[in-house]
């Protein structure tokens, strides 16, 4: 008898079997983690927005709106993320971004602030539906 050293085709296909298994499993998890991350974007860059738009009040005395605030405090949102919509008001303002590349749940948060406030939201609460 020789000494023969190695795998059979069946042991090499039982574990080529296990990592596809493996690998289907831990796909759609990550996914899933990315789409996450870039939510937590969109509330960062709305969380850093409020900062500058008080302190756009605070050098103003007036709410300004979204490309105001970009202007005055060099104020630039996360790769991806869009302004949708807002408003500035003399007592308050609102706001809504988005991120299209989010492939599940919501793409997009919203805050207001004083009178600009929508009903739905909280005054200086994000968001996300």
């Amino acid at each position: 008898m020789s000494n023969r050293k190695g795998f059979t085709l069946i042991e090499l296909l039982i574990v080529v079997v296990i990592i596809g298994i493996l690998a289907a499993i831990a796909i759609p998890k990550f996914a899933a983690t990315k789409d996450k991350a870039k939510l937590a974007s969109l509330k960062t860059d709305l969380r850093n927005y409020m900062t500058a738009e008080e302190a756009y009040f605070s050098d103003y005395a007036a709410y300004g709106s979204s490309a105001n605030v970009v202007l005055a405090s060099n104020f630039t949102l996360s790769s991806g993320n869009t302004f949708v919509g807002g408003a500035a008001t003399a007592s308050g303002w609102s706001l809504q971004v988005q991120n299209l590349s989010i492939s599940t749940g919501t793409g997009s948060c919203q805050v207001g602030v004083g009178s600009a406030a929508s009903s739905s939201t909280l005054d200086g609460v994000i968001k996300c539906p």
